[in-house]
């Protein structure tokens, strides 16, 4: 009797120059697969796709690279490079006609989300498809744990920006893994303690606090990205933790508003949805980019 087994690609950690700028990627999966680029968030890497990604790579390219001052990506000084999300968008655009990735799908999260919303409205012709996990494009969607940042937005003093230095402790970043999860041992420490020691490097504060008071452009920048959900409808499925402090479900439920081919899926956790969910988001999107004709 012969056994079937999963052939399983290995993943490949890589670098690549983006007109100056050295990126970190992660890469698993056939080459001429379908591509899927993989987004991360606060005040995490590529790392936090670590089990994702072997649960696609054999039927997509996948990719997933760091974005600049984040995880093993440059950092360069902030008098040598603006941390903005209009700039950190450039560079992943950039980082994409540099792979030659002409078409592809995109998994977005948190700070991943106004990134890939911005490549979307941009080139809407690139985008196969779109997987949102807690990564919010609706006023709706935000939760009073933005209070303290929207506060250094309409009022962006020294003190408002250093109220917001509680968010980059290590006992912070372990809070926004754990919140909202009903079972605390499923969560590896792994993620918060790797984020925490990319935190502490000399500058990512001031990094991470200038990206705070950056993220009221994304704000007001969601009736750009809902009038290209309407206007270009691509498949878009809405997987969230319904307990995230962040991002509430009335954003997930918000994108069938404006996009008719938008699906909503809650999961029983908290923000950082794929250290306890990632066989359920994996199947979710093998069927979903199954049903939108990205893979046969």
């Amino acid at each position: 009797m012969s056994v079937m087994t999963q052939v399983t690609s290995p993943v490949r950690n890589r670098r690549v120059d983006v007109d100056g700028l050295s990126l970190f990627y992660r890469e698993a999966g056939p080459a001429d697969a379908p591509v899927l680029l993989l987004l991360h968030g606060f005040p995490s890497s590529s790392h936090m796709f670590r089990d994702l990604i072997p649960k696609l790579a054999d039927r997509f390219r996948v990719i997933a690279p760091d974005l600049p001052g984040f995880g093993q990506s440059a950092m360069p000084p902030r008098a040598a490079f603006g941390y903005t999300f209009d700039h950190l968008a450039d560079v992943i655009e950039r980082f994409t006609e540099v792979l030659g990735l002409a078409r592809f799908s995109v998994y977005v999260f948190d700070y991943g989300a106004p990134v890939g919303w911005r490549l979307a409205a941009r080139h809407p012709e690139r985008i196969a498809a779109l997987v949102s996990q807690n990564g919010n494009a609706y006023e709706e969607g935000l939760a009073d744990g933005w209070s303290p940042i929207q506060r250094y937005w309409q009022a962006p003093t020294r003190e408002h920006r250093e109220a917001l230095r509680q968010l980059l402790t290590p006992e912070s970043v372990q809070w926004q893994y754990t919140h909202g999860v009903p079972d605390l041992a499923a969560i590896s420490p792994d993620g918060h303690t790797l984020d925490s020691h990319y935190l502490a490097r000399d500058g990512a504060d001031e990094i991470q606090l200038d990206l705070f008071l950056d993220y009221a452009s994304n704000v007001a920048m969601y009736p750009a990205f809902q009038a290209y959900f309407r206007a270009h409808q691509p498949p878009l499925l809405a997987i969230w933790g319904r307990h995230d402090p962040f991002f509430l479900p009335a954003g997930a439920e918000a994108f069938k508003r404006d996009n008719g081919n938008a699906r909503v899926r809650f999961l029983d956790t908290g923000h950082f949805a794929l250290e306890t969910h990632a066989d359920e988001i994996a199947a979710a999107m093998r069927e979903f980019l199954a049903q939108a004709g990205v893979v046969r």
